[in-house]
C-alpha cells in the first residue's frame, strides 16, 4: 500500500559542513546513515526536551529530514541560529516533494523504516499510484510499529527514554559527541532506567493527542490526598474501524492499573498486550 504522506513537510540540508552541523545538533549517529534507511533522531533543546522527532535520510551528499508540518517554521528558525559561519544550507523543499509511505510495500528507491514500514520521496511531477485518504492506515501502521511522533501540541514534552528512543538506540546514540540537551539525556541512561515509557493502548472512546493520561491509585496521588494524577500523554491516535487506538507515554509502575484520560470522568484505556 502506498499512502500519500502530505502532513509531513520536507527540508533539504546541504553544503561541506552539513554532515558535521547534524552530528552537532541531532541525537543519532549520523556517520552511521547509510543511503537505504531511515534514522529517527531526535532534535532536543537545553533540558533534553524533545522539540522535533525527525526522519532523516541521506541522498547524494545533502541530507533530507522529513518532520511534521506544524514544527516546520519552528525547527526551521532554530536550526538557522547555529549555522554561524558553517558551509551549510537549510531549505524548506516542501511543495517540491511528495512523501510516500508504504506499507508492506518494497520500491528500489524506497528508504526503510522499519521491517514493514518505508519512505518514499518522489517529486511532485511523477505520476505514481497512490492513496491521499488513508493516512489512518499509515498512522495504524506507525501505532503498530511503535513508531512515535512529535507535534506542535507535544513538542518539548518528553526525553528520547519516554518514547523508547534509547532501545536498541533506535533514536539516541550514546556513543557519539555532545548535542543540545546530551547531558540530561545521558544522565538519564547512565543512572537508571526510565521511570516513563512509551506504550499503546485502545479504547471506545475518541482520545486527542496531548491529551492527558491519569491514574486513581497512584501512590503518589493518595498520598498527597489526589484522587488522579497526570502520568503520561497521548502521543498519537488514529480511529480504525470501531475502535480508537494510540501510543502514549506512561510511568511504568502504573501500567497493570486503571487508566483514563484528563480525568476521573474519562474514557478509559485499555493496554494492547502485544509490545
Amino acid at each position: 500500500m502506498k499512502i500519500l504522506l502530505n502532513e509531513r513537510a520536507l527540508l533539504r540540508v546541504s553544503g561541506s559542513e552539513a554532515e558535521l552541523f547534524l552530528q552537532n545538533q541531532l541525537t543519532n549517529d549520523i556517520m552511521l546513515l547509510n543511503t537505504s534507511s531511515v534514522q529517527l533522531s531526535a532534535y532536543c533543546q537545553h533540558q533534553g526536551k524533545i522539540i522535533g522527532l525527525f526522519w532523516l535520510v541521506r541522498l547524494d551528499e545533502d541530507f533530507l529530514i522529513s518532520l511534521p508540518s506544524d514544527l516546520l517554521q519552528l525547527v526551521i528558525s532554530r536550526l538557522k541560529m547555529f549555522i554561524l559561519m558553517s558551509d551549510v544550507i537549510i531549505e524548506d523543499i516542501t511543495m517540491n516533494y511528495n512523501q510516500i509511505g508504504l506499507i508492506n510495500t518494497e520500491h528500489e528507491n524506497a528508504f526503510s523504516i522499519n521491517h514493514n514500514l518505508s519512505l518514499l520521496i518522489e517529486t511532485k511531477n511523477k505520476k505514481t499510484d497512490i492513496n491521499t485518504n488513508e493516512n489512518y492506515q499509515w498512522t495504524k501502521a506507525c501505532i503498530d510499529s511503535f513508531l512515535p511522533e512529535v507535534t506542535k501540541a507535544t513538542s518539548e514534552k518528553f526525553v528520547p527514554q519516554m518514547l523508547n528512543l534509547d532501545e536498541d538506540e533506535i533514536g539516541v546514540n550514546f556513543s557519539k559527541g555532545c548535542y543540545p540537551g546530551q547531558e540530561v539525556v545521558a544522565r538519564l541512561h547512565y543512572l537508571g532506567s526510565a521511570k516513563r515509557r512509551l506504550f499503546s493502548f485502545k479504547s471506545n472512546q475518541e482520545m486527542l493527542i496531548g491529551d492527558s493520561l491519569y491514574c486513581a491509585t497512584s501512590k503518589t496521588a493518595l498520598a498527597r490526598g489526589d484522587r488522579y494524577k497526570g502520568s503520561g500523554i497521548v502521543v498519537s491516535k488514529v480511529k480504525y474501524n470501531s475502535l480508537f487506538y494510540c501510543l502514549a507515554t506512561l510511568d511504568v509502575d502504573l501500567i497493570n492499573e486503571e487508566i483514563t484520560l484528563n480525568n476521573e470522568h474519562g474514557p478509559k484505556l485499555e493496554k494492547i498486550n502485544d509490545e
